[in-house]
């Protein structure tokens, strides 16, 4: 198991066991065992399975007979996701922080699936954003994958967008261009977040990578497609992307579409745990 995920899940245990489960070890015998089903309640697409079966793992529940689905893994209601045994206290302990990574992340890989649905046949990448949950952004990314789309930058280590505050605090487009240069080397591309098809002729002067066209109206996308025609230059829509909405952006012809829904509004899949004594 990755450090990382163990670190995370010990942390949220800590968060809702704190000093001890007063009800289960208050009713549930030390030594008692039982069959946990876990039980799809809507159609949905699997992701945080890993992080499910760590929960049971770092409260010593002794999982035997473990069979689950793999992330990624399309589900109908009724479908049984995972089945295992284990000791009766660990599993109803861990029941409710297991349930609220895999029912949040599954609901990411499930709306994200649907966005992506409705860009089929079209020659566009569909990005995540770095509008993630503090703490669950590498999960969150993940179920981004599990449900069919791409990865925008991971971090702000990672890559270079300049973003409207940065081009005020840095005196204009040209300017920031500029410093970014100066510290980036040939392989890492500098893009620009413009508002309107003026900026989007000086971030092309200034030599810019890449261009997030951030709320722009259809009509401009487009000419902000025909603009760059022919030069090496990234389109990358962004802002108010809804699913209504995704298909005609997608149409313009930018390269690649940004939903930061995929991770901040995604709800949560119904998924449930039933147990059985064995």
């Amino acid at each position: 198991m990755r450090r990382w995920l163990v670190t995370l899940v010990r942390a949220a245990l800590d968060e809702d066991i704190g000093q001890g489960d007063i009800t289960t070890n208050a009713t549930i015998p030390e030594k008692v065992r039982c069959e946990a089903t876990l039980l799809a309640k809507q159609n949905g697409v699997l992701s945080g399975i890993l992080a499910f079966r760590a929960v049971f793992d770092c409260l010593d529940a002794e999982i035997t007979d473990y069979h689950a689905l793999a992330d990624g893994h399309r589900f109908a209601k009724g479908d049984i996701i995972a089945r295992f045994q284990g000791y009766t206290r660990a599993v109803l302990m861990g029941e409710r922080v297991a349930l609220n990574f895999l029912q949040h992340l599954s609901g990411i890989a499930t709306t994200t699936a649907r966005y992506v649905a409705a860009v089929e046949g079209l020659n566009v990448r569909l990005c995540d954003t770095r509008k993630t949950t503090p703490l669950l952004r590498q999960l969150e990314k993940q179920a981004v994958v599990h449900g069919g789309a791409s990865n925008h930058r991971y971090a702000l280590f990672d890559g270079v967008l300049i973003k409207e505050n940065h081009i005020v605090g840095a005196g204009g487009i040209a300017k920031a261009v500029q410093g970014a240069e100066r510290v980036t080397h040939h392989l890492m591309k500098i893009g620009v977040e413009v508002t309107n098809l003026d900026e989007l002729e000086q971030a092309i002067e200034a030599g810019a990578d890449a261009v997030l066209l951030d709320n722009m109206g259809i009509d401009e996308m487009r000419q902000a497609v025909e603009r760059v025609r022919g030069l090496d230059v990234i389109l990358e829509a962004s802002g108010n992307i809804t699913l209504e909405r995704l298909r005609d952006v997608a149409a313009t012809g930018v390269h690649v579409v940004s939903v930061g829904a995929l991770t901040h509004s995604a709800p949560a899949v119904d998924i449930s745990l039933e147990i059985a004594n064995v």
